[in-house]
Order: C-alpha cells, then structure tokens, then sequence
C-alpha cells in the first residue's frame, strides 16, 4: 500500500549473511517455459521498447467476445487497455476449460481445519459457479452492482467472486477477521446491495461467528437489501425475514445455464479496501482485462504453471493476493488450485506440510512471517514429512530476511526448488518484480528482475535516479495492465496518494537500491524508515541482523521519539524455544546489530516476546508496535490482529 508522505532512504546498507547466488536448477530449467536469461532479456526489452505489440500478442490468452482496437491510451494517472474489446473473466477461468480438454481436470481442492475435503472439475465448478450467478440474478443483482463478499476459505468463496464476475457485478471482498464497523465501513463506501457470508468459520478449532458480526454490519449498512448465507459450521443463526437467504435453500430454486455477461475491458472487476494505518480505507478500483491479462500472466511464467502442478498460495481470498494467486491466476491458466480453511498450526505445527503431501502440491507460496514461524516451531516438524513433490516456492507479502530464504530453500525446498520473492502490491494487481524462474540467477532476500512491461527505478524525492547501491524511492515509469485504475468515488485521492510524489510516476511508497547487477532489494516502506541522528536506517535491514542471531526467529524494529536522537530503535523479538530470556542476552543481541551493520543501528530497547502481533494474513502490525513503543499503550484499530492477547502481554512487559 503507498504512503501518502515520504522521507526518502539516503542509503541501504547489507546485513547479508549469505552472497551465494542460486543458479536455476538444471533439471528445472529445461522444463520450464522460459528457459534461460537471454529467452527473459529478449522478451523483456521487447515488451519496454515495443510495448503496444507486446502486449497485444499476449492479450491472445484471452478469449474475447469482441477484439480490441487500442492497446493502451494513457493520460497520466488515467490508463484504459484494450479498447474496444469485450470479454468476461470467469468465462475465461472456468468456461473454456469446462468445455475443453481440461472439463474433468480438478481445479480446485479444498480441505476444511477439521479435516474434510472437496473438490470441483472444471466442468463442476462451470455448473456450480452457473448456479451461483442464477441466485445472486434472483435477488435482484444485475451488471454494475456492488455485492460484499464476507466469507472464510471454501470453494463457496471462489463460487461468490466467480459468479459476480460472470454477471458483471462489482465484488468487494472484505477479509472474514474484519471487525463488524470495517466490514460496515467498506459496504457503506462501496454502496453494496447484497452481502454473501456464511454461519460461521473454523479457526485453530473454534468457530468465528461471522454471520453475527455480519449481522451487526448490516445494522450499521442500511443499503444492504439481501444477505446470502452459506451453512458451513451448521451453527444456529438469526435468520431476518425478507432479508437473510441460506445459500442451499437458493441453489435448489434455479437452473445451471447462465450465460456470461460480455464486458467492455475497462469495466470495473472488482473493488479491494486497502489496510490503510490513518484515514478512510482506500478501496482500490480494478478493471477486467487488463487485471485478467495481469495475474495470468504473472501466474504462468512466474510460477512456470504446467499442466500437471498442483498450486497452493496460502493467502486468505479476503487480500489482494487471494484475488490474483488464490483465484483468477491459476483458474485463467486451467491449473489445479488448493485452498486450506484454518491455520498453519492447528491441530499441530506441521499441518502445512501434511496437507504438501497428502495432496502432492508441487508449488507452494506463502509469507516470509509464515516461514519465521516454521523456523521458530523447528524443522524436525518439517523433516516428518516428504515434500518430494515440491519444485518451486515462493514468498509474498514483505521482503524475506536471507537466513529464512536459506532455510526455506533448505528445509522446505531441500536445496532443488527455486525460489521466487515476489513485489507487489494491492495497487499493482498482478506480481512486478521475481525472478523468472527456469531463466534468473536469485540472490537470497532480492526480488531480483522486473516482469514484462514494467519499468521499475529507484529515485530521489525530487525523482532523479541514484546510482546503483544507494537507496531511495521505488517508482514504476510506465503504465501496466494490472494497475488500479481509481480510488472508488474519490479520484482526486488516487492521484494524490500515488501520483503526485513524482510526478508522472507511480509511486509504490517502498525504500529499494538496486545493485550492481540491476537486482532489486525491497528495504521495506519508507515510513518505517528510522531517522537516528541524522541518519536513515531501514528497518529492514536491523530485523535481518537480527534474525541472523543463532538465537532470534523473528525481529520488528519500530522506532520511538528521542530527544537527542530524533528516533530511538526499539526491537521486538522472538527466540528459539527454550532460550533464557534475561538482560545478557537483550546486551548480546544489541552488540551483534552493532556488529552487523554499525553502532548507529545497535537498539536502544529489546523487548521480548512470544509472538509478534500479526495480522490472519501473516503480516506484522508495525504501527500498532510503533504505537506501543512511543506511548505504552495501543489505542489504535485492532480489527485485523489474529490474536488480541498478543498485545495484552506486550503491554504488560518492560525490557528484559
């Protein structure tokens, strides 16, 4: 997500613990699509210096109902791709497979937290996503309408998007641990009809009762008509006449024919509320084909999808990367797509790796604080288990510190799979900067190469560029398919937040340098960018010291006011299982930073502690550390956190 204020990076340094460049595996990359880095620099060049023609021949992925005209017109921040076509994208992710070659090929597999599990062919999840459509027309929804989307991970979640799609209708999929004032807040804003959600979800063996907290949204949303409910749990709920519909009870009343709606390329797919830290939540605007073209794509190459692969990315369906990763990449692309309800942990550490084997996934993609996590757990969890299927991993969310990219690539990937560290954001829509990889030499912690068709630059604030090594702002110079095309009901925002800083260029608000090789390195967001003295420091770059440490899983720096120093480095750590936590151990770490990088890194304070506080997606709350750090308490919005005892503990501790 961009700030809306910057202070830029004077410069990076390297806590690197590990220079080691990783080849693509032999094997690997003669089975891969792009199969060497000249087959990349070709395609790259061509699709920068002759953008139009690059990608009109890739736009043929797709199938059209009518063939566009103008590749791109472009009037800065404003973009349209594909002009004049028309298509639909869940006739292209379920459709043309359904009544292809791939109509009895899976294409989804779900396994529930208790242990159930389904799975839909192409040609069923043609039926059933028909079905779906029929429902939603029956209460009234039409082509333009909003409908939120409120829902755990299930086949009934990739049916509710797939659905409004093929209606032409606007999804607002809004994350199922929103609180019920944020789900209230991104309905409102979106002016949503109808609300699907379900009775109740699976989380670590409890149900989260998402039909209340949808209930009480509802209350606070008076132009909410209609609320469908998927039983899932078999829970007792409220049911509102005239208003509430169970999900099951609808389905038995229509057809399985529901043609697709033709849609013009620049019609709006979907809206996605940003996390923002202040302010009212962003909801970002995409569009169908150049979103569509975007995450299939990204899924094809970045990925290397074969027909054969069995696809997990772990996100929740709620955040940007279940929209591209989750649901519209692998289906666009006729994969085999895997979907898991509960947590990682439940009921115990190595559920992941059980469910790698018993359903033979060959790529697995996830976030470097989930792989923290599996660390601290061990790896005699991880070494119970095969994982012989596996041939390529990924990271998504944040940068991954080189000591979890090692481990991940050792553990998990047993030194044969490759890795891909993929930048992107919510705004982008589909992946920016990863490796390709049959064909791009990776560097643990760098996110390496861009995709085709962006151009990405690291600046100063007044938008020159810096020479290779040195620090700064990451920009994107030119427009690309995927990009949200609008902040919905506020442009003048949109422009403000993401095109104003530089102008002319979209400002991604991430600190990055580039190396001498032209790899980028993501330092994290320019606002948790410390100012010591003088001095910028990324936060980045402390954790990844830190978690060097024999003795760290996981670090957060924040920093907190100083009177002599204008910031003071405060770190929230977590420790291998069964280290003693005492005041020599807080000194040895604060020496080792020290070390690593300089005494003008080494923190201040070091708080230790159990668990950092994270969001259900896996991404650390840094503001609400941030908040702890300055005043000792948190007052902030908390409706995101997986686990709220996190910060109670946090707030009782003082330093070790």
């Amino acid at each position: 997500m961009a700030a809306e204020t910057t202070s830029v990076p004077s410069s990076f340094t390297s806590s690197l613990r590990e220079d080691r460049i990783f080849p693509p595996p032999a094997e690997f990359a003669s089975q891969a699509s792009i199969r060497s880095r000249e087959q990349y620099d070709a395609l790259y060049r061509r699709s920068i210096e002759d953008s139009d023609a690059f990608w009109a021949e890739q736009a043929q992925l797709l199938d059209w109902f009518q063939p566009f005209h103008t590749v791109l017109e472009w009037n800065v921040p404003h973009a349209k791709w594909f002009t004049g076509g028309t298509l639909n994208l869940c006739y292209n992710a379920v459709d043309r497979h359904a009544k292809g070659a791939r109509a009895s090929k899976t294409a989804l597999i779900w396994e529930g937290e208790p242990g159930e599990v389904r799975s839909l062919t192409y040609e069923e999840l043609h039926i059933e996503v028909q079905r779906f459509a029929n429902v939603l027309k029956n209460l009234g929804v039409k082509k333009g309408d909003r409908v939120a989307i409120y829902m755990g991970v299930s086949p009934e979640i990739v049916l509710a998007v797939l659905a409004c799609a093929r209606l032409g209708a606007v999804h607002n999929v809004v994350f199922g641990g929103f609180a019920a004032h944020a789900l209230a807040d991104r309905m409102a804003d979106s002016e949503c009809r109808v609300l699907i959600t379900q009775d109740a979800g699976f989380r670590r063996g409890q149900e989260v009762p998402l039909k209340s907290i949808a209930d009480e949204a509802v209350e606070r949303t008076p132009g909410v008509e209609h609320v469908l409910v998927y039983r899932r749990c078999g829970r007792e709920v409220p049911m509102k006449e005239g208003r509430d519909h169970w999900l099951h009870e609808e389905l038995a009343k229509v057809s399985s024919e529901c043609p697709a709606e033709p849609m013009d390329s620049e019609d709006p797919l979907f809206i996605l509320y940003t996390s923002g830290t202040t302010g009212k939540p962003k909801g970002l605007v995409h569009t169908t084909a150049g979103y569509g073209l975007g995450t299939m794509l990204t899924s094809k190459y970045i990925f290397d999808l074969q027909e054969q692969d069995v696809y997990w990315c772990t996100a929740d369906v709620g955040w940007i990367t279940g929209h591209s990763y989750v649901v519209y990449g692998p289906l666009l692309n006729g994969a085999t797509a895997l979907l898991y309800e509960g947590a990682p942990n439940w009921p115990e550490v190595d559920r992941f790796w059980d469910i790698v084997d018993r359903h033979k996934v060959s790529i697995f993609y996830t976030a470097p604080t989930a792989i923290r996590a599996f660390m601290k757990w061990g790896a005699e969890h991880v070494r119970k288990h095969s994982l012989s299927t596996l041939r390529l991993l990924g990271t998504v969310g944040e940068p991954i510190n080189p000591e979890a990219w090692m481990w991940y690539h050792r553990e998990i990937g047993h030194e044969r799979c490759p890795i891909v560290d993929t930048w992107w954001q919510t705004e982008t829509g589909s992946i920016m900067i990863a490796p390709i990889p049959g064909a791009v030499a990776t560097k643990p912690g760098s996110a390496t190469l861009p995709f085709f068709g962006v151009l990405p630059e690291i600046v100063t604030k007044e938008g020159e560029p810096v020479p290779p090594g040195h620090g700064g702002l990451l920009v994107i110079r030119k427009p690309w398919p995927a990009m949200a095309r609008t902040i919905y009901g506020n442009p003048d925002r949109y422009q403000a937040a993401y095109w104003s800083e530089i102008p002319g260029s979209y400002f991604t608000g991430d600190g990055a340098r580039r190396d001498e090789d032209g790899y980028f390195w993501l330092m994290g967001r320019v606002d948790d960018v410390l100012n010591v003295s003088g001095h910028r420091l990324g936060t980045m770059e402390i954790e990844s010291a830190l978690v060097a440490h024999t003795k760290v899983t996981e670090a957060a720096i924040v920093g907190r006011p100083d009177d002599l120093k204008g910031e003071g480095i405060v770190a929230f750590v977590s420790v291998v299982d069964g280290t003693e936590v005492d005041k020599s151990l807080a000194d040895e770490l604060k020496k080792f930073v020290a070390k690593e990088i300089g005494a003008l890194a080494r923190p201040d304070e070091i708080r230790f502690t159990q668990a950092l506080p994270k969001t259900r997606s896996g991404k650390i709350m840094r503001r609400l550390l941030r908040e702890l750090a300055a005043t000792g308490d948190v007052k902030g919005d908390t409706t995101t956190l997986e686990d709220f005892s996190v910060v109670a503990k946090l707030k009782e501790k003082d330093e070790e």
